[in-house]
Parts: structure tokens; C-alpha cells; sequence
């Protein structure tokens, strides 16, 4: 099937939903995602969301940001998420997003990393909070129609410039694939059912990546495991540039366990609100406030001292109150497990948790350097992180920069080469399982090259 749209974007995260917010409302937008629309990352995303929360706060939220990243950061691209921080709010309240108050002002929380108290944040669910009243708004909209089910294979790319898509799509859309290939007005189907893969071309002056990290190669990780870094394999096999490809953060607290699967998150909240990391002992052993990348380096030295699969968190000093109230969730998950988080300590590990490197693109648009293909969110590397992000900046950073990838559209759209939908070779994706190991290569091949360069740069 073909289809022509104006705008295609690839992923129902934070970054994709806001792009499609911010485009203009005459513009046709077609969205797909890999599984349903709420499996995404960032309905995952348990902290909050940073702030400026003053001109006075400026230049520690800076400092904070580059050095827990190593000083690797593009400082203008920190600048421009910082600056554009209250904008951010602004939106996310004016779309129903409710944060926790204190009195008339938000109420502030701290995580590790962080000089002072500028995250907002919604119980332990902040993700989810934005995520599902950001997608309702989309919902709403009679120019966007979402895709459940249907996978990315390639982009369409002549003479530098991408004119949309290659995808396969569950038979449960055919009709509404049917409709949209007659250019009939579609209504978006909610909670299809998976299965089948009808071949479809997705035809569109511009088009968005914003399909989330890596964590679906990782046996341990608090990613759901469909987000394999698809656009990066294609990415890489029309030599759109790529950054930092081995800038993987581990998260140092999930919760542990022997079965396979999700690793559970426990929040950075939970240390900045006064938890602590215990020995077998029971006794205290790290500055919990530490950087991701120190503090889980402590803890695997801790692992090997104590002999142990883990270390513990002990949510003591936090009131019972505070941690029902605030961390509800976490609470009832950490139950659900076994344990009682107002009793007892419980066993964390790191885990792989979130993709500082990616698709490179410029600070002031979100492009590529391919022409008329953007990338936001954990998908696109933009230098705002460094080598190490610094806690509850992802969602701020993925908000930020979409909202840009969106201004530049509007402001300098594509225009579909029509003569390439005949030069089209579709016999190249018969073989989808030989197609999908090709481009899994490609990039494990690129991290594995990264990272020997670099290590013969420390030499």
C-alpha cells in the first residue's frame, strides 16, 4: 500500500506526541509505533521533569548538567533546553499535566547530581502523567492518525533527502490502511490486536525518528524490550551521521531479580528525598547524591567486596507518609514483590537504563544530515547529556528539542519526489528476519569501532 502525508513520524513518546502538538493543524501527520501507543519509555519515567527555576538558577542548573556529563555536553544545546524549560511547563499545564503543588507554586524535588530542588514532578509517575494527557490531546486532533502495530523497515532516501517511510503495519489496519491510501479522512483505531505485517510506503514531505533507546539489546534493562534502536540501524546504512554510539547510561537502582525481563526502576527520587545504599552489612557505604555513572560504579565495587548479586536501598529515613504520598507506585510494586519499603531495605542493581548517543543532529533544528529527516528524544543526539545524563532531564530534553523539530517544518517543509515512488525496489525487504539482522550488525559493528577508537585516543 502507499500512502501521502505531510508529516510521518515514528514513535508515541513524549518527543512524538509534542511534535505533533506543534505542528500546524492543516498539515496531515501520520504516527506509527512498533506496539501499541502506550509502550513507550517515557510513560516509564518515574522522577519528573527539570525546570529553571529562576534567573539566580541558571548557571548551577548549567554546572549541574555539564558536569554530570563530563564536560562533553554542546553547551549550546544545554542552553537551549535550559532556556526553553518554562515554555515546557507552560505547555504541559496548559495540556492538563498535573504537578504537585505546594501551595501556589510547584513543589520542588531534588535527584542525585543536583545542587537544589528544581524537578516537578507527579507522585512517582510523572512519565506516564505527561505522556497520557499529551497523547489524549493528540487523540483529539482530526489531522493525526496513529498506527499501532506497524514497524519501521527503511526510510526513503535519493540524493541525500528522505521522502518517508517503509514500514509493515498489523492486518488488524487494513481498512484504516485502505482509507488512507484512498486519501479518505481516518479516525485513529485504539487497542487493535498484533499480527500479520502488510507491507505499506509511507510517503511524506518530512519525517520525524523518535523512537526511543537501545535497551531491547540488553538482557538487564529498564526499557521495554521492542526498542531495539531500529532507526539507528537504518540510519547507519544510508550513512546519516551517527554520535556517540557507546555513550550507554546504567541506572543504579532497579529493582533485583533472577527472572528475565524489564528491570523495575526505583526512582533517583527516592535517594534525593533521603534513601540510602546499604552493604550486606547494613551499613552505609556511598554519597547516594553521586553522579549515575560514580554512583553505579560504586556499587558494582561494593557487589564484588560483599560477594553479593546486589546491594540494598533503604527507604528509612523517608516518613511512611512521604513515601506512600509520594512514591505510591514504587510502593505497591516493591509489595506486589515481596517486600514493604517502610520496613525493610530492598535489593537493587544497575541496570541499563537510557541512550546518551545516537542519531546526530544540529542543536538549533533537530536535523539530520539528511535533508527533511529529524530526530528527537533518546533516539537523536543533540549533546545535551554528554557522556552521562544528568537525572530528569530526559523528558525536559525531548520536549524541547521536538517542539523545534516542528517550528522547522512548518517553516521550511519537504516536498515528496514523485518519480521515486516508481524507482522503489521492494523485492529487498521479502526477507524480514534477514533484513532485520543486517541492520542489528551494522550498528553493534559501529559501537564495537567507537569504542576501540577511543580507547586508542586514552592511549
Amino acid at each position: 500500500m502507499r500512502i501521502k502525508t505531510d508529516v510521518v513520524i515514528v514513535g508515541t513518546g513524549v518527543a512524538g506526541m509534542f511534535s505533533a502538538l506543534k505542528l500546524p493543524r492543516d498539515k496531515k501527520i501520520v504516527i506509527i509505533t512498533k506496539e501499541d501507543m502506550r509502550s513507550s519509555d517515557s510513560f516509564l519515567a518515574q522522577g519528573g521533569i527539570c525546570v529553571l527555576r529562576d534567573e539566580n538558577d541558571y548557571d548551577s542548573y548549567f554546572e549541574d548538567t555539564m558536569k554530570a556529563g563530563h564536560y562533553e555536553n554542546r553547551k549550546e544545546s544545554v542552553d537551549i533546553m535550559i532556556r526553553g524549560s518554562r515554555d515546557i511547563i507552560n505547555d504541559l499545564v496548559g495540556y492538563g499535566v498535573d504537578f504537585k503543588m505546594d501551595g501556589d507554586d510547584f513543589a520542588y524535588t531534588r535527584e542525585g547530581a543536583h545542587s537544589r530542588p528544581r524537578i516537578l514532578y507527579h507522585e512517582d509517575i510523572t512519565g506516564k502523567e505527561i505522556s497520557e494527557k499529551l497523547l489524549q490531546q493528540v487523540l483529539k486532533l482530526e489531522n493525526v492518525t496513529i498506527l499501532e502495530y506497524t514497524t519501521m523497515q527503511d526510510i526513503l532516501v535519493e540524493n541525500g533527502k528522505c521522502t518517508g517511510l517503509k514500514a509493515v503495519s498489523a492486518e488488524a489496519n487494513r481498512a484504516c490502511l485502505e482509507a488512507m491510501e484512498a486519501e479518505e479522512a481516518v479516525k485513529t483505531q485504539e487497542e487493535i490486536q498484533p499480527g500479520g505485517e502488510i507491507p505499506v510506503e509511507i510517503y511524506a514531505q518530512d519525517t520525524i525518528l523518535a523512537s526511543g533507546g537501545i535497551g531491547g539489546r540488553y538482557a538487564h534493562s529498564t526499557n521495554y524490550p521492542h526498542l531495539t534502536g531500529d532507526a539507528l540501524d537504518i540510519a547507519k546504512k544510508h550513512n546519516v551521521r551517527l554520535e556517540h554510539l557507546d555513550y550507554v547510561q546504567i541506572h543504579p537502582t532497579t529493582l533485583y531479580s533472577k527472572r528475565p525481563g524489564r528491570r523495575f526502576l526505583i526512582s533517583e527520587s527516592v535517594r534525593g528525598e533521603g534513601a540510602i545504599l546499604l552493604d550486606k552489612n547494613g551499613n552505609r557505604f556511598v554519597n547516594e547524591l553521586l553522579p549515575r555513572d560514580l554512583l553505579t560504579k560504586k556499587e558494582y565495587e561494593q557487589m564484588k567486596k560483599d560477594d553479593m548479586p546486589y546491594v540494598r536501598l533503604s527507604l528509612a529515613p523517608i516518613k511512611e507518609e512521604e513515601i506512600k504520598g509520594h512514591f505510591p507506585n514504587i510502593y505497591r510494586r516493591c509489595l506486589e514483590e515481596g517486600y514493604d519499603v517502610t520496613k525493610d531495605p530492598i535489593p537493587v542493581v544497575p541496570a541499563q537504563h537510557y541512550f546518551m548517543g545516537g542519531i546526530w543532529v544540529d542543536s538549533e533544528k533537530s536535523r539530520t544530515s539528511a535533508e527533511h529527516l529529524y530526530a528527537i528524544g533518546e533516539t537523536s543526539c543533540n549533546g545535551v547529556h554528554g557522556a552521562n545524563r544528568l537525572a530528569s532531564n530526559s523528558l525536559l530534553e525531548s520536549l524541547v528539542f521536538a517542539g523545534r523539530a516542528a517550528k522547522s517544518i512548518t517553516e521550511n517543509p519537504g516536498k515528496v519526489d514523485e518519480t521515486m515512488v516508481e524507482k522503489l525496489d521492494l523485492n529487498k525487504y521479502e526477507d524480514l528476519d534477514k533484513l532485520r539482522e543486517e541492520y542489528k550488525k551494522l550498528v553493534l559493528d559501529e559501537i564495537e569501532r567507537v569504542k576501540e577508537a577511543r580507547k586508542g585516543e586514552e592511549v
